[in-house]
């Protein structure tokens, strides 16, 4: 009995979310709009367990790239609201929409200036007739079975945020780098402000040939290390390109050459993305998967190889996804 009521629970909730879909509409679309507009802050307020959904919803922003902050009702009304500004975009959260003390404080906000949103499970509310945006939340019935703790409705609205949240970071183009800045003390922050040469290859241990060489030499030391490149060089050291295994691939798709009887110099990409030792680790990841590439050439200021960085090197092969997920 215990197990199936708590999947009965799961799947009321995730139903709850799912049926969620089908309320991103031109209200959604309008307010990732204003947000990227104004120039002020995100303020959210909630009372009860909406003040708390908010307040995740409010981290889940901030770190993220969108600058915001939870404002309690009833401290707003007691001076808080002092910190609300004409610029702002106001998002309130109430599953019923007639919680009084929210409801006391939007016409206050209305008065200041700032573009009204609402979270509501009740679009007809006396909290929605009030908002510039309404986003409806609403859920068929709570997991609880007395139809009466906030868990579905919750969830709901914490979903909602998140939907928020991640649209905000595609419109505004915000990267692992800005993502590092702000979590600098987790572990892959840690690591992505290391430096390249930390953790690179040295270049007496990379896989290189010389310019002129044969693209069997090529294919034999990309074999022999494992990094689905090599670095093609002068005999004075200093980048002249790369071939990837991609690279090679692409060649024999579309019959581009004979690799048994091609030169490098043919193959290979000229003037490759590069960085320096010096250059930080999140600035390569952020190159690295702008360009959808797994292996930078280091360099020094005269152009001359310092070492190679691969891409599982940076994320410690295989703790972390590409996406910035752990495993």
């Amino acid at each position: 009995m215990i197990i199936e009521k708590a999947k009965e629970v799961l799947k009321i909730e995730a139903d709850s979310i799912l049926k969620l879909t089908q309320n991103i509409n031109a209200s959604f679309e309008e307010l990732v709009n204003t947000i990227c507009s104004s120039t002020g802050r995100v303020v959210i307020s909630g009372i009860g367990k909406s003040g708390l959904i908010g307040k995740k919803i409010v981290a889940t922003l901030i770190s993220t790239g969108t600058n915001s902050m939870f404002l309690h009702p009833v401290e707003a009304l007691h001076g808080d609201l002092g910190m609300v500004s004409r610029d702002d975009v106001f998002i309130a959260i109430s599953n019923s929409g007639e919680t009084s003390e929210l409801n006391q404080l939007l016409p206050v906000i209305k008065d200041i200036g700032c573009k009204l949103a609402g979270f509501t499970g009740r679009t007809d509310s006396s909290m929605a007739k009030i908002c510039d945006i309404v986003i409806d939340t609403g859920v068929e019935k709570e997991a609880c079975p007395l139809n009466m703790a906030p868990t579905s409705s919750t969830t709901a609205q914490l979903a909602m945020g998140d939907a928020l949240a991640v649209v905000l970071i595609t419109k505004k183009k915000f990267n692992k780098s800005d993502f590092m800045k702000s979590h600098p003390g987790g572990v892959l922050g840690q690591r992505l402000s290391c430096r390249v040469g930390e953790i690179m290859f040295e270049a007496s241990t990379a896989p290189c040939v010389l310019t002129g060489s044969s693209m069997g030499l090529a294919i034999e030391e990309m074999d022999k290390f494992r990094l689905g490149a090599v670095i093609v060089l002068d005999k004075g050291q200093k980048l002249k390109g790369i071939i990837t295994d991609g690279d090679i691939r692409h060649c024999i798709a579309k019959n581009l050459y004979d690799l048994s009887t091609q030169s490098v110099d043919a193959v290979m990409s000229k003037n490759p993305r590069t960085l320096t030792a010096q250059s930080f680790l999140y600035d390569a990841l952020n190159l690295m998967e702008k360009y959808q590439i797994t292996v930078l050439p280091i360099v020094d200021k005269h152009n001359k190889l310092d070492g190679l960085l691969h891409l599982h090197d940076i994320l410690g092969k295989g703790s972390f996804q590409f996406n910035g997920g752990s495993q």
